[in-house]
């Protein structure tokens, strides 16, 4: 299958590594506003193909799968463009600005009949399956209560910070915070209680959510764009708990009983970055004529959208355009 990456930054780098390296899908395009830096990242990450315009791209009859990585403030116009031109896509978190932007981008890819699927790399991850199994085989008993902590240093960059760039830390990394609770409790939830603080442009740098499941479950969840943190995710339960080494991207799960020693490891498999299996995810789906994965359904997407909405509300963080 051909893959097409649109939009030429960091991410797509990491992206375009990863697909050299794999053996389902083909290095095709990558476009860029700028043909000069296409040209350079195709040269770089062997494409065939760079485009200096997103919709001359995307008119190429060869390319079948883009991968949008422009910042999360344009997906709602790029992923639209993919979708008119008849291209299936798997576009980069946080999905949209909001779950508005997110139904009608779901909508158009029914109507069109493309797959359209959120490339948040951990719900896709080997590892994801595994945690799931643990906690459905009552290994650590009942679980009651999760944390999960995500932050880099990373308020220098103008993506983060900016509104007109829909920036702020729960849009970059919050986000991998929530899927990681639903990922581990479901999405019964009963009520988010929150705090953040705002930059002077009016985004959130950092936040604190309590999210309750209407079992009783409770999950604590901190994300920063100010600060190097841990990156673990620990599920408490009646009989031990699981110590998960970076949210983020998975290496290992650990399980300790009630005494806090460690009774079971399980390390990642070797992987070429990660974001391999969201791909190998996406050509399954194709191939089997589905409008999305199973890993990440739309209404989950969905969703995470409307929760990020609640709180943005709540801080009074609002982009331009809304």
């Amino acid at each position: 299958m051909k893959m097409a990456i649109l939009g030429a930054g960091s991410i797509a780098r990491s992206m375009s590594a990863t697909i050299r390296e794999m053996e389902e899908i083909t290095n095709y395009a990558v476009a860029s506003r700028d043909y000069k830096k296409a040209e350079a990242f195709a040269k770089e990450f062997g494409f065939e193909k760079a485009y200096g315009s997103y919709e001359e791209m995307l008119s190429d009859p060869e390319v079948e799968l883009v991968y949008v990585a422009t910042p999360h403030s344009h997906h709602y116009e790029h992923v639209k463009l993919c979708l008119n031109h008849g291209k299936h896509v798997l576009c980069e978190k946080a999905f949209a600005i909001n779950a508005k932007q997110a139904e009608e981008m779901f909508a158009l890819a029914a109507e069109k009949k493309l797959l359209l699927t959120e490339a948040i790399w951990t719900r896709y991850m080997p590892l994801r399956k595994t945690l799931n199994d643990i906690i459905a085989d009552g290994v650590i008993g009942r679980p009651s209560i999760l944390t999960a902590n995500l932050g880099y240093v990373i308020n220098h960059i103008p993506r983060l910070i900016e509104p007109s760039l829909a920036g702020g830390a729960l849009l970059d990394v919050g986000v991998y915070t929530l899927n990681f609770a639903l990922m581990a409790f479901g999405n019964d939830i009963e009520r988010i209680t929150s705090t953040a603080v705002l930059t002077d442009k009016g985004v959130d740098e950092q936040n604190s959510l309590t999210v309750v499941f209407k079992d009783g479950k409770m999950a604590v969840l901190h994300s920063t764009i100010l600060s190097q943190t841990d990156r673990q995710g620990i599920i408490n339960g009646s009989k031990g708990y699981i110590v998960v080494d970076n949210i983020n991207n998975p290496e290992r799960l650990r399980v300790f009983d009630l005494n806090r020693k460690e009774t079971a490891c399980y390390e990642a498999p070797k992987q070429i970055s990660g974001y391999e299996y969201e791909v190998i995810a996406c050509i399954r789906a194709i191939e089997e004529g589905k409008l999305e994965c199973e890993e990440m359904p739309h209404s989950e997407t969905i969703m995470v959208m409307k929760l990020m909405d609640g709180l943005r509300k709540e801080w009074g963080v609002i982009y331009p355009g809304e």
